[in-house]
Parts: structure tokens; C-alpha cells; sequence
């Protein structure tokens, strides 16, 4: 069974720290670029960071960058999202998504993980 599961979210003060964890199941994780994605409420779900299979290539939103860090240990299939400084602006449900990046096409989404900032 395929599965995304996503931990880590929590409540946590303006200028906090928290590191989210996406662990993989019933797929090769080698083969597929993940993401990490976000939707507050009222509003659409964003990308918020990215990374290829093999780790070498990462991007960001504009909103996130120099304050999140996306990386991934295939040989445990765990995605991770280290968040620094975090904001108010910063509050969502996080979601792990995977891509396989050949054919055939396969994705797959987590449940997701809030994140509270909040004083």
C-alpha cells in the first residue's frame, strides 16, 4: 500500500523552528521528485519547495527561501522540510507530494500536517 505520511507539524511561536518529516511507503522513493506544498485557509495550495530523486537540484518559493530547507534520505524514503524564522504567514497544512519523474506517470499525496505560528 502506498502511503505519504507527513509529522512534525506543530504550534510554534514567530521566529521558531520546525523540521517536517514525509516518510514513504510501498514505493521506490529513488524514482520520484518530491514537494512539499502548503494551503492556508481560504486560499489554493502552493509549492513550496522541491527536490529531484537524486537530491541535486532543490527550488523554492519566494516566500520560503533562505528561511526553508527541502532535503530527503532515499535510503530511509523520508523527505524533510527544516523551517527557520517562521511567520505567522507560515501557517498551513504542509503536504508531502511525489512524482514519479518517467513513465508512467504516478503521484502521490500525503494527508498533510499543521503548522501553527502564533504567539
Amino acid at each position: 500500500q502506498v502511503q505519504l505520511v507527513e509529522s512534525g507539524g506543530e504550534l510554534v511561536q514567530p521566529g521558531g523552528s520546525l523540521r517536517l518529516s514525509c516518510a514513504a511507503s510501498g514505493f521506490t522513493t529513488s524514482t520520484y521528485d518530491m514537494s512539499w506544498y502548503r494551503q492556508a485557509p481560504g486560499k489554493e495550495r502552493e509549492l513550496v519547495a522541491q527536490i529531484t530523486n537524486t537530491g541535486h537540484w532543490t527550488m523554492y518559493a519566494d516566500s520560503v527561501k533562505g528561511r526553508f530547507t527541502i532535503s530527503r534520505d532515499n535510503t530511509k524514503s523520508t523527505v524533510y522540510l527544516q523551517m527557520l524564522s517562521l511567520k505567522p504567514d507560515d501557517t498551513a497544512v504542509y503536504y508531502c507530494n511525489a512524482v514519479q519523474n518517467r513513465v508512467p506517470f504516478k503521484e502521490y499525496w500525503g494527508q498533510g500536517t499543521q503548522v501553527t505560528v502564533s504567539s
